[in-house]
């Protein structure tokens, strides 16, 4: 079979391990300059999926593609660590604020502009939203068939995949046509760490908008080194209509958000008799915890 053609979705996260007072913003977006960033943990193991199927074929690629501010670049060096080709920075004004729908909207025509993939694969949902929409929407604005919950890709064949799903209840193997989009969850196996010799290779590679923030000359490196030249996407680079970006075109709005804190003499010491077993599923249904 020939080598296939893999871009792999991906997201910087902030670490929500370290959520505090200052995390959101007024207008209910995440304040990402308060928290320390992070590849999305999901996504690290869609990675490795491609991957895996980059060494089972010769003549695959990998390719990441990240929608973020110019930090977020960082988290497609941490991809070329592990074993990608290559990396794509979606990065505009004009994205800010984006939910699940205009950030799908922007993936995929991303996705149109970058034309070449036989699959797209993601994780199944990033820690700092926890809705799982973003794959599943791009796949709907590819108009591609996707499989959600992915633990392992069983087989490749030449006009579909084999993969085995991670389900509530079990698992299922379902076969789905080529191209397409695959969900990964965390059950999925982990992603390698980074190759000594890779990182070496590309610990230099920067955006454009890194290089004209740097210090350092990287003209002349990337000049003689093209693969340290790591492609950004504005809007100006793909065909978009600029309603459906960013806030303007979210349909989601935060109302409110607070802060919960549990004091200690909230805290209640419970037996194990019947009494208060039957006393602790009543408050938790009477305060919509449960049901």
């Amino acid at each position: 079979m020939k080598g296939l053609k893999i871009i792999v979705l991906a997201k910087q996260v902030p670490d929500t391990r370290n959520v505090g007072k200052d995390a959101m913003k007024a207008d209910g977006t995440v304040n990402r300059a308060a928290l320390p960033a992070i590849f999305n943990p999901e996504d690290l193991n869609a990675l490795e999926q491609a991957l895996q199927l980059k060494d089972k074929f010769p003549g695959s690629s990998v390719s990441l593609l990240t929608m973020g501010p110019g930090r977020a670049a960082e988290i497609i060096r941490e991809g070329l660590y592990r074993g990608a080709d290559n990396g794509y920075l979606l990065t505009d004004r004009a994205f800010a604020g984006a939910d699940t729908l205009a950030t799908s909207y922007a993936l995929s025509c991303a996705i149109k502009k970058i034309k070449d993939y036989d699959v797209i694969i993601a994780g199944r949902q990033a820690i700092d939203g926890d809705t799982a929409q973003v794959g599943p929407q791009v796949a709907e604005k590819l108009g591609l068939p996707q499989v959600t919950y992915a633990e392992d890709v069983l087989e490749t064949k030449k006009k579909s995949i084999v993969i085995k799903r991670r389900l509530e209840n079990g698992v299922e193997t379902v076969e789905c046509p080529l191209p397409c989009v695959i969900t990964v969850n965390a059950s999925a196996a982990e992603c390698r760490p980074r190759n000594a010799k890779a990182l070496m290779k590309f610990k230099h590679a920067r955006t454009a908008t890194e290089r004209q923030d740097a210090s350092e000359d990287y003209i002349d490196m990337t000049s003689e080194r093209p693969y340290l030249d790591l492609p950004e996407l504005s809007v100006n680079d793909i065909e978009v209509d600029v309603a459906q970006l960013g806030l303007s075109g979210s349909p989601t709005k935060v109302k409110k958000i607070e802060n919960v804190v549990f004091q200690a003499k909230e805290s209640k010491v419970l037996t194990p008799s019947d009494n208060d077993m039957d006393e602790l599923m009543k408050e938790l249904i009477s305060n919509h915890t449960l049901g």
